[in-house]
């Protein structure tokens, strides 16, 4: 970790929150993390966008990023991350009481989309009152997020920067996103009136996500059985260890019914809806744009990230060698960090 402390602060907004499917929230809260400080104009601010079960804590989940000479530099940068609302770390979420009923939500939390998390960013840059953004930078689910911000207001932003996403939820995706939901629904507590329910289902859920995450090579690079006299017959594998302890890892810091939420929302991942097609929405991109694809990523594969990058007008494309599939660009800082600063230089941001 960077070893950067900032505390989380809260936005409230309580006008109506109206969704893309027609519902409403009545107002909302977000939760949301800042490093360094703005210049006078406040030109100088990069808005980062978490992936799935992150928190807008950037220096806390993304290692070795919020440093000196780093991409994220507090000292030259004015850095905003929030939590994004469905989330359990401080926005609206499914744990919130909806105040019609006096009671949480759980399951009957409104279903969103990136462009309802995408709204709720835009009415926390309003509040902080940034007009121009240097970059806007989106990994994963934070890339969805990213980009579709970057359609919706184009003119706010002097430079983007895409990594391991794409500009819809191919089926592929959508797949492997039912197919955890598929554990968490067999868990026959979903549907229980707690903030605990389908711990087990939320645990299956995520072993399952991080096959995607990491992939074989991921795995075949980090989960080799060292003891292979005992391993085999009398001890698990570490490669079952490993999921088994992944799963109970994210049951101790998040909850089955914000997972679903966001899992819902990624599934409506397309930029094209409502715009003509993709690429008839990407032509409103007149920014610089850097794509990064990885190498051994079998959720954004290297081809997905080049046609996406040659259907955006402005744009670079750069790849990351890496053994660790999607989860690269976590463990990939230093060529990230390298790949990043060279694009920010170039475009004098």
């Amino acid at each position: 970790m960077s070893g950067l402390k900032s505390s989380i602060k809260i936005f409230e907004s309580h006008a109506p929150f109206t969704l893309e499917s027609g519902d409403s929230l009545p107002g909302v809260q977000i939760a949301y993390h800042t490093y360094g400080k703005p210049n006078p104009d406040r030109s100088n601010c990069i808005w980062v966008c978490h992936a799935l079960t992150a928190n807008s804590d950037v220096a806390d989940w993304w290692p070795h990023t919020v440093e000196k000479n780093c991409f994220l530099d507090p000292e030259k940068y004015f850095i905003v991350c929030a939590n994004i609302i469905g989330s359990c770390y401080g926005s609206t979420g499914p744990l919130f009481v909806n105040p019609q009923t006096g009671q949480p939500w759980y399951d009957r939390f409104p279903k969103l989309t990136i462009r309802d998390i995408v709204k709720a960013h835009i009415l926390l840059a309003d509040h902080l009152g940034i007009k121009l953004f240097a970059s806007l930078i989106g990994s994963s689910v934070g890339g969805f997020q990213a980009l579709e911000w970057s359609v919706m207001q184009p003119e706010r932003f002097r430079s983007v920067v895409l990594i391991a996403t794409d500009a819809y939820a191919s089926p592929w995706t959508v797949a492997a996103d039912e197919t955890q939901r598929m554990a968490i629904f067999a868990d026959k507590t979903y549907g229980e009136q707690r903030p605990d329910a389908a711990t087990d289902g939320l645990a299956a859920a995520r072993a399952i996500g991080m096959l995607t995450y990491r992939g074989a090579s991921g795995y075949n690079a980090s989960q080799q059985d060292v003891d292979i006299d005992n391993t085999y017959l009398n001890q698990p594998r570490r490669a079952a260890t490993y999921q088994r302890h992944q799963g109970k890892k994210l049951t101790q810091r998040f909850d089955a019914y914000s997972y679903v939420t966001i899992l819902n929302a990624f599934d409506t991942h397309n930029i094209g809806r409502g715009r003509g097609d993709i690429p008839q929405a990407l032509e409103r991109l007149s920014m610089p744009v850097l794509v990064v694809g990885i190498t051994t990523d079998i959720i954004f594969t290297p081809s997905e990230m080049k046609r996406l990058a040659d259907m955006i007008p402005f744009a670079e494309y750069q790849e990351i060698e890496s053994a660790f599939g999607h989860d690269g660009f976590l463990v990939e800082h230093a060529i990230l960090n390298k790949i990043i600063t060279a694009f920010f230089q170039k475009n004098n941001i």
